[in-house]
């Protein structure tokens, strides 16, 4: 994906002298130093994947073919390395954290769960569904509603960022 953005962390200048490739196998390989580490390989991500008005970690739909296929590179790499499931999601939501993404909490715990709440989860997983029938190249009948339904998950305090 090519794009116009260029903003580089002034932690990570570096950055603009390296190709992404290189900042996640040096990322993998230098995993001892992750806090600069982090920061290098979010910069390369922010500039080469992002497009000028949304950051790469909130991309939806075709335009997160790029994302997906750097995210399954970093997974292999990683498990090449030796890292489990857990520790690989976890360094991976630390590079969106450095990139910019704000990190939410809203996630419904046990206990009571009241109609509005379950309805929002519900719409949530719903619309997600969509999402990656059309990243997949799939066409389904539900693209006609995705807007009503994310219209109706913002109504009722949903945020559309954490969708997808």
């Amino acid at each position: 994906m090519t794009n116009s953005v260029t903003a580089i962390s002034p932690e990570a200048p570096e950055a603009l002298l390296i190709t992404r490739t290189e900042a996640r196998q040096g990322f993998v390989k230098g995993i001892v130093k992750t806090g600069a580490l982090i920061k290098t390989y979010a910069a390369t991500l922010n500039r080469d994947l992002s497009t000028p008005v949304t950051p790469w970690y909130e991309l939806k739909g075709k335009l997160k073919g790029d994302v997906n296929t750097e995210r399954a590179a970093f997974v292999t790499e990683m498990t090449s390395a030796g890292f489990n499931k857990g520790t690989i999601d976890v360094y991976w939501q630390r590079v969106k954290e450095a990139s910019g993404r704000v990190k939410v909490d809203n996630k419904v715990t046990g206990g009571a769960v009241d109609v509005d709440a379950k309805t929002l989860a519900e719409l949530k997983t719903m619309i997600n569904r969509i999402f990656k029938a059309e990243e997949e190249g799939g066409e389904c009948t539900a693209s006609q509603v995705k807007g009503m339904l994310m219209e109706a998950f913002a109504i009722m305090g949903g945020n559309e960022m954490d969708l997808g």
